[in-house]
């Protein structure tokens, strides 16, 4: 069904601070908004600003991972995955509204951002899906964390939805940006009409060795360039994206990146120990727990109309178009309406 958030996007964003302190990785402590927008039930007035973060790290299967972790420990969990080329910072303002909603937020850097490390510098730097949703059970166990409502947006929306189909029992809920995103290196060979095509450019320059040493020299310029693509009407300043550019400067990002698409294409392997995972989401596997899945209209990455993956979900499910401008970075430039959808999904 619809869901038309604009007015209350435009409430929200007047009511909420916009500066947010920089600081990166281990140090990293941003000043977030702590009032809850009208659209998550709670008041409108201006409450006492709260802190994003410091961020923590924890020895997590084959990382040491930095996390952020608010809420008090006895409240329900959620888990916030980010994607490409993003991190922590697009949950700044939607971590501590669910917070103030009586939960416990979890918000993680993937491998190849922030200040999450592998443990071993023999650990082959693999980016495919299952690997990475792999990692975030390890986390969810590293933290004791027996179940978790997870959300996220591209890489981030991926993880989530492999959480679902190959971990049911350990994802109450699930908020997916752009829907069913699971897929295989089979469906990335087949060629796509070339509107299609274009848009996944820097796939195609990421399959050759001048594209990683491009994305080696320029990731700054690059991601900020994806941004803008990304999300055409979302008029972010220098200083917003500043705020998450030093998460590029892992020492990893680019193998990681660099690796997941070459594996999307089927131009680099994997490890074995996830191959049974690649099997079972290569055949397109539904997900049942209760989802909300959610698109801007004006998100100018690539990305699946929600006709086509609707028969995906086979419990409680919705799906919410936000209007107003909203690009592929959902949680950052609509903040209210994901953290209502958290909030949402959790009573279906």
């Amino acid at each position: 069904m619809p869901f038309n958030t604009d007015t209350q996007r435009r409430r929200f964003l007047a009511m909420a601070g916009t500066s947010i302190a920089a600081a990166a990785f281990g140090q990293q402590a941003v000043a977030a908004s702590s009032s809850v927008l009208a659209a998550t039930g709670a008041a409108t007035a201006a409450a006492p600003r709260k802190t994003f973060g410091p961020v923590k790290q924890i020895h997590a299967g084959v990382l040491d991972v930095g996390y952020v972790d608010m809420g008090k420990r006895s409240h329900p969990v959620v888990l916030l995955l980010h994607g490409w080329p993003y991190d922590i910072q697009a949950f700044a303002e939607v971590a501590p509204a669910l917070v103030a909603k009586g939960y416990r937020v979890i918000v993680p850097f993937l491998r190849g951002y922030g200040s999450t490390r592998f443990l071993e510098e023999s650990t082959m730097r693999n980016g495919q899906p299952s690997a990475i949703a792999a990692d975030a059970i390890a986390l969810l166990d590293a933290l004791k964390i027996k179940q978790a409502t997870v959300a996220g947006f591209d890489w981030g929306a991926r993880t989530a939805d492999i959480m679902a189909v190959l971990w049911p029992e350990r994802c109450k809920a699930l908020v997916s940006v752009s829907g069913y995103l699971i897929g295989s290196q089979e469906a990335g060979k087949k060629p796509l009409p070339p509107k299609a095509e274009l848009q996944w450019w820097y796939q195609f320059y990421f399959a050759t060795e001048r594209g990683k040493l491009g994305y080696e020299q320029n990731r700054h310029d690059f991601n900020k360039l994806i941004w803008q693509l990304a999300s055409p009407q979302w008029h972010f300043d220098d200083a917003t994206f500043d705020r998450t550019a030093p998460a590029f400067d892992n020492p990893d990002h680019v193998a990681i990146t660099i690796h997941n698409y070459r594996w999307r294409m089927g131009l680099a392997e994997g490890e074995a120990k996830y191959d049974e995972y690649e099997a079972t989401l290569a055949t397109g596997p539904t997900i049942g727990i209760p989802t909300i899945t959610m698109e801007g209209d004006a998100n100018g990455a690539p990305h699946p109309d929600p006709s086509a993956y609707k028969a995906k979900f086979t419990g409680k499910y919705e799906h919410r178009n936000i209007d107003g401008g909203v690009g592929h970075n959902l949680p950052q430039e609509a903040p209210e309406a994901f953290a209502k959808a958290i909030v949402d999904v959790d009573r279906l």
